[in-house]
C-alpha cells in the first residue's frame, strides 16, 4: 500500500529542483510495473499447458492463481510503509530483483508445489515493487506534470490488459526452445535485469519524513483469517470435504474479529494500525469497499472458467484462446478511458451502468453458449465478451474516486491501500469459490453429457463391429468413466473405469476411435453446460454490486469545475486484477 506519507509526500517544484531525468526514469519504472501487470493476465492462458506438463490438479491451478493475488494483497498493505521507512528506491530494487528471481523459478518449476510457492513469493515481491513506483512518481514530478505521469501508468496497465492473453498465447503456441508454457515467466528475466540496472543509475532515493510504524501482528492476524477461509475452499473438493474444512472456515470469523480488536488497540497505542477502522464510519467508503470485494469476486473467476472452457472444453489453442479474450481486453481499455471523463459529471451513475453492462455481457455469453453449444466460435462470443469488458472498465475507472471521496487527508494513503487490498481479496476469494462451483458442476453434468452423446456412441460401436450384447454395457461404463475423469483431482491420470478392460470384453480396433470421439464430444457438452451454470454466479455478483451502489451517497463521484474531493488531496489507486482485467485508476482531487 502507499501510505499517507507517500501519497502526500513533498514533490518537486517545476523549476530548479525537478529531476531533469524524470521522464526517462518514469519509463524504467513503468517497465517494471508492466512486468508485474502482465504477469497477472498472462498466466490464465497457460493453465491447460501447466496442467499437462506438471501433472497439476485443478486445486494446484487455483492456488497458482489465488496464491499470487492473495500474497500481493497481504503484502501490498505493508509494502508502501517499508518504502517510507527504509527508502523507496531500495525497496523498489528489492522488489524488482525478487520478482525477477521468482519469475525464473516459476519458469524452472518441476512440480506444482514449486510453482505455487514461487508464485506466492512473486506476488509478495510485486506488492513491494508497485507502491514504490507510485510514490516515486509523486516525489519526482511537479503537480503540473504529475497527471501526465500517472496517465502513463494508466496506459501501461491498459497495455498489460490487452497484451497479456495475446503474448501468452503466442509464446505457448510457438513453444520457444521447446519450453512449452515456461517462457511466459522467463520473459520477465531480461526485463527485470534491464529495470534493475537502469533504476540503480537513474532513480533518486527518497523517504517519508515521518514514516508510520509497521503492524506485523495485524498482518499476521488478517493473513491467518484469510488462509483459514481460502485453504479449505480451494482444497475441500479434492479432499472430499472432511470435517476440518468446515471448522477452518468457521474459525476465520473469530480470527477476523481478533484482528479488528487488535487494530483498535494499535490505534490507541501509537496511531499506526494496519487498517484505520475509522475509515469505515464514512458510508461512501464502507459501501464502496463492499462493492469492490463483491464486483471482483466475479472478475478473476470469469477469466478462469472461460479459459478452461475454451482450451480444455473446446480444444482451442492458447493463441486462439488469447485472441478470443481480445474483445474483453479492448472493452476494458476503451471504457476505462471514457468513464474517467464521464464520472465527474454523472458520479455513481457511471459505475452503476458498468455493473449492469457487466451482468448483461455475462448473461449474453451464457445465452450464446446455450444457443450454439459446443460449436460456439470466437466471433459468436465477441459481443458478450466486449460488453463484459466495457462494464469492467466503466466500474473500475471511477470507483476509487468514489470510495475515497470523503476520506480525510491524513488517511488518504491508508484508504488507497485498503481499496487495493479489497480488490485483490475479492479476486482470491472469487477464484476459490468458483473452483468449488465449476469443478463440482463438471461432475454433476457428466451424466447429461453422456446421455447427449449416447446415440453417437451406440451407432459408432455397432458400425465398428461390437456385439450387441456388449454395447449397452460399454455405454453404461462410458458414463462412469466420463464422471470419474471429470472429477479426478489429477486430470492427467486415467481412472480405472476408463480402461477398456473394465467392460469385460476385448474391443475391436475401430471401437477405440469411436470411444475417443464420443468422449471428446461428451467433455465439450459437459464443459458447455457447466460454464453456463457457473456464469450465473458472476452475473449475480455484478447485480449485487449494482444494488450496493444504491447505498452510496447520491452525489458520490460528481465534480463541478474547480472542485476537489472533500478532504483528500491526491489519492492514487492502482487496481491489479487477474484474468486480463488490470486497470489503473487515478484520482486527482487537488494539489499536494
Amino acid at each position: 500500500m502507499a501510505s499517507d506519507a507517500q501519497i502526500l509526500a513533498p514533490t518537486s517544484a517545476a523549476g530548479e529542483g525537478a529531476d531533469p531525468r524524470r521522464w526517462l526514469t518514469l519509463a524504467i519504472l513503468l517497465l517494471a510495473a508492466f512486468m508485474n501487470l502482465l504477469d497477472v493476465s498472462i498466466v490464465n492462458i497457460a493453465i491447460p499447458s501447466i496442467q499437462r506438463n506438471l501433472n497439476a490438479s485443478y486445486a494446484d491451478v487455483q492456488w497458482a492463481l489465488a496464491g499470487y493475488t492473495l500474497a500481493y494483497a497481504l503484502v501490498l498493505i505493508t509494502g508502501g510503509r517499508l518504502g517510507d521507512t527504509f527508502g523507496r528506491k531500495r525497496l523498489f530494487l528489492i522488489g524488482v530483483i525478487g520478482f525477477t528471481i521468482m519469475s525464473a523459478l516459476c519458469g524452472a518449476a518441476q512440480s506444482p508445489g514449486m510453482l505455487i510457492a514461487s508464485r506466492v513469493v512473486q506476488g509478495a515481491m510485486g506488492a513491494i515493487m508497485v507502491p514504490q513506483v507510485l510514490a516515486m512518481i509523486q516525489v519526482m514530478f511537479p503537480p503540473s506534470e504529475r497527471i501526465k505521469a500517472l496517465a502513463g501508468f494508466g496506459v501501461t496497465a491498459g497495455l498489460g490488459t490487452v497484451s497479456g492473453p495475446l503474448l501468452g498465447g503466442l509464446l505457448i503456441q510457438h513453444n520457444l526452445f521447446g519450453l512449452d508454457w515456461r517462457p511466459i515467466f522467463l520473459i520477465n528475466v531480461p526485463v527485470g535485469i534491464i529495470a534493475v540496472a537502469a533504476s540503480a543509475v537513474l532513480v533518486r532515493e527518497s523517504r517519508a519524513p515521518q514514516p508510520p510504524r509497521l503492524d506485523p501482528v495485524g498482518v499476521g492476524l488478517i493473513s491467518a483469517a484469510l488462509l483459514l477461509l481460502l485453504y479449505p475452499l480451494v482444497q475441500g473438493r479434492q479432499l472430499g470435504w472432511p470435517t476440518w474444512t468446515f471448522v477452518s472456515m468457521a474459525a476465520a470469523a473469530p480470527v477476523l474479529a481478533g484482528f479488528v480488536w487488535y487494530e483498535r488497540v494499535k490505534t490507541r497505542r501509537d496511531g499506526s494500525p494496519l487498517v484505520p477502522l475509522s475509515l469505515f464510519r464514512e458510508r461512501g467508503f464502507s459501501a464502496g469497499m463492499g462493492i469492490v470485494i463483491a464486483f471482483f469476486l466475479g472478475i478473476a473467476s470469469f477469466g478462469l472458467v472461460l479459459t478452461l472452457f475454451l482450451q480444455l472444453g473446446l480444444g482451442f489453442t492458447p493463441l486462439h484462446a488469447g485472441l478470443t479474450f481480445l474483445p474483453f481486453s479492448l472493452g476494458v481499455l476503451v471504457a476505462s478511458g471514457a468513464a474517467a471523463r464521464l464520472a465527474p459529471r454523472f458520479g455513481r451513475g457511471v459505475t452503476m451502468a458498468g455493473a449492469l453492462i457487466s451482468a448483461a455481457g455475462t448473461v449474453s455469453v451464457i445465452a450464446i453458449v446455450h444457443h450454439y453449444g459446443v460449436g460456439v466460435t470466437t466471433w459468436e462470443l465477441t459481443p458478450g465478451l466486449a460488453a463484459a469488458g466495457l462494464g469492467l472498465g466503466a466500474v473500475i475507472a471511477p470507483l476509487a474516486d468514489i470510495v475515497l471521496d470523503r476520506v480525510p487527508t491524513r488517511h488518504a494513503g491508508s484508504a488507497s491501500g485498503v481499496f487495493n487490498t479489497g480488490l485483490q481479496l475479492g479476486n482470491s476469494i472469487g477464484i476459490a469459490v468458483i473452483g468449488v462451483i465449476f469443478f463440482g458442476l463438471l461432475g454433476a453434468q457428466a451424466a447429461p453429457a453422456a446421455s447427449a452423446v449416447a446415440p453417437q456412441l451406440r451407432t459408432g460401436l455397432v458400425a465398428a463391429g461390437v456385439p450387441a450384447g456388449h454395447t449397452s454395457r460399454i455405454e453404461a461404463q462410458f458414463g462412469v468413466c466420463l464422471h470419474d475423469r471429470l472429477v479426478a483431482a489429477d486430470p492427467t491420470v486415467t481412472p480405472p473405469s476408463c480402461r477398456t478392460g473394465a467392460v469385460g470384453a476385448a474391443l475391436p480396433p475401430a471401437a477405440h476411435g469411436v470411444l475417443a470421439s464420443a468422449g471428446g464430444s461428451a467433455v465439450r457438452h459437459d464443459f458447455a453446460a457447466s460454464l453456463q451454470r457457473t456464469l450465473w454466479f458472476q452475473a449475480g455478483v455484478f447485480l449485487l454490486s449494482f444494488l450496493l451502489m444504491l447505498v452510496l451517497p447520491a452525489g458520490a463521484g460528481r465534480r463541478r469545475a474547480g472542485d476537489s474531493a472533500p478532504g483528500v488531496q491526491t489519492p492514487v489507486s492502482i487496481s491489479n486484477a487477474p484474468s486480463g482485467s488490470t486497470v489503473a485508476t487515478m484520482t486527482e482531487g487537488g494539489s499536494s
